[in-house]
């Protein structure tokens, strides 16, 4: 059921809690809203900010985007004033079956929330709220504070913060200071990881074409399997590098084998591969792509090969912003950060051609699982974690 009911006042969404059991309670599946998109709008409409859907995409079929911002845009002495943006995306991953607690209902239980997006991320929207309601509470922001979120962070991403960030730069919209982004950063307990860059993702499809025969008659046909395997092989033993500075090293990995063949007794017309690289800051998506071509060209000439580039590594540089962060992480929580870059990809890769960026939330030992949920100690940690972020940012 797509939740409308009206936010309650100000002060209560200094806890995160009420606020992210509504955005449990959208079954927002990407790409359906659900509403969740609304239900964030009127909490931050009611902490005084000013909200604008940006809904892109072909008619029938539009992700939903939220843009909002609040606080001065200069300080007293008519100077910048710092810009902070809080970065994340209310779509979710299916549910599938057999939860302990239903996926879209935000039951609390045994001192945890439960709901499917509880720790990716409509957790950390929410802390990210409570936070902001916190501080005014102490008086008017002193700097700008912005939100950028989207409905479509799980899926293809073509419609979400990429297409937001384009249409703001349109239009002008100063570049924030720095983005910090609600992904699910911590492994086991609150206070582990920040993460401060991410290796980009590659994935490829080969067709090696041959002639269809019978296997009793080889010399009628042309297998392409020979040829599909010895590129396979080549291309799984190659050391792609060692790692560098700040990542682990790339890696390739083979995900399907298909000759689309029920018979056991004809040789295939045609097989297909597919791969995903993961890689470091020592390639790029049009190095790996000259590399794969080279690869084929000398061990399957004339096969065909489809890339698609979903994001380019890359690496914040961990200055001033970064260390204020990671001291706010140990104030709060005890624990020193380790700065990371392992995972998988996040819209930090879009965002990062924006403007600096980092990612810091909720334990993400239970995202995209049954069962997933958070805790509400660690929504409170990241509540508080947040708010003395904004505080020391001069926000």
């Amino acid at each position: 059921m797509t939740q409308s009911a009206a936010i309650p006042a100000r002060s209560a969404l200094r806890d995160p809690l009420p606020l992210l059991q509504r955005l449990l309670r959208c079954p927002s599946v990407t790409p359906e809203d659900g509403g969740a998109m609304a239900v964030l709008a009127q909490a931050l409409e009611g902490l005084g900010f000013e909200v604008k859907r940006l809904d892109f995409g072909s008619e029938g079929a539009k992700t939903p985007n939220l843009w909002a911002v609040a606080g001065p845009i200069e300080d007293a002495a008519g100077k910048p004033a710092p810009f902070l943006c809080l970065g994340g995306h209310t779509d979710v991953v299916p549910p599938g079956p057999d939860w302990a607690q239903p996926p879209f209902a935000g039951v609390v239980a045994d001192g945890s929330v439960w709901g499917r997006g509880a720790a990716d991320m409509k957790g950390a929207l929410a802390a990210f709220v409570a936070a902001v309601a916190r501080r005014l509470e102490k008086g008017p922001l002193k700097g700008r504070l912005a939100f950028l979120i989207t409905g479509d962070e799980e899926g293809p991403g073509r419609h979400g913060t990429r297409a937001v960030i384009e249409w703001l730069r349109a239009q002008g919209v100063r570049r924030p200071d720095f983005c910090l982004l609600g992904e699910p950063s911590n492994p086991t307990h609150m206070g582990e990881i920040i993460k401060v860059g991410r290796r980009g993702s590659l994935n490829a499809r080969v067709v090696v074409k041959g002639v269809q025969g019978h296997v009793a008659y080889p010399h009628r046909a042309d297998n392409p399997l020979p040829r599909l395997v010895r590129l396979l092989d080549a291309l799984s033993s190659t050391v792609l590098d060692e790692g560098t500075e700040r990542f682990a090293p790339s890696s390739l990995q083979v995900t399907s084998i298909d000759v689309g063949n029920q018979a056991t007794n004809v040789i295939p017309g045609s097989a297909e591969a597919r791969l995903n690289i993961r890689f470091n800051d020592a390639h790029s998506g049009a190095s790996l792509t000259a590399w794969l071509e080279a690869m084929v060209d000398r061990h399957a000439p004339g096969a065909a090969l489809h890339v698609d580039v979903s994001g380019e590594s890359f690496l914040t540089p961990c200055g001033h912003d970064v260390a204020l962060l990671a001291q706010c992480v140990e104030d709060v929580t005890g624990h020193a950060p380790a700065l990371d870059t392992g995972g998988g990809t996040s819209d930090a890769r879009f965002i990062t051609h924006w403007c600096p960026v980092a990612e810091f939330g909720l334990v993400g030992a239970t995202m995209h699982k049954r069962d997933e949920h958070v805790s509400l100690p660690s929504l409170e940690a990241l509540t508080a974690i947040t708010e003395r972020f904004m505080v020391r940012m001069g926000v």
